[in-house]
């Protein structure tokens, strides 16, 4: 078809610059399904924050009449996010996958502790992800949640968005992050 839908500012940053024209294809086929269905509300996983992201801006800007919920990130019993993907991992990239989880949750431990620098936060994981020979950093970013634009000093409440490649197989993992009040 000739038509499409993009929601541009959300798709320059994290997965949208290694896919460039991803994000319009998903925008393009949630909105006619939006047309064909007039669904009351639509849910959306955490694990793919940008496409959430994507959605409930595009909702948003064109005044469509659904509500948008995001659920929460739903993990294997060992850690790992849940993907389609999971399965074209051998044994041993499997195993190296969880350093994921376990990189965003020192993270997440540093972020509790008081740490509010992108830098450093995104340096912990690199350092952790880094010790897997068969793991290949696509990006580590901390971000806006909303605009996910970057961040250099976390204020009020963040994304820590991760993509790597493990032997062939590209995934996506991340973290909320909220300063609680004291």
């Amino acid at each position: 078809f000739s038509t499409s839908v993009e929601v541009e500012k959300l798709t320059g940053n994290l997965c949208g610059i290694s896919r460039p024209g991803h994000f319009k294809g998903v925008s393009t086929v949630v909105a006619k399904l939006f047309e064909i269905t007039k669904p009351d509300i639509a849910y959306f996983g955490q694990k793919d924050a940008q496409q959430a992201a994507v959605i409930k801006r595009m909702v948003a800007d064109l005044n469509m009449d659904v509500m948008i919920k995001i659920l929460p990130i739903i993990r294997e019993t060992d850690g790992l996010a849940m993907s389609s993907r999971n399965a074209f991992l051998k044994k041993n990239e499997r195993e190296d996958a969880l350093i994921l989880q376990q990189s965003l949750k020192r993270a997440e431990d540093l972020f509790v502790c008081g740490e509010r620098s992108s830098k450093r936060l995104v340096s912990s994981i690199k350092e952790m992800i880094d010790s897997k020979k068969t793991v290949r950093v696509d990006y580590v970013k901390v971000v806006d949640s909303e605009t996910l634009k970057d961040v250099d000093q976390i204020k009020d409440k963040a994304l820590i968005a991760l993509a790597v490649f493990i032997g062939k197989t590209r995934l996506i993992d991340n973290a909320l992050l909220k300063v609680q009040d004291d």
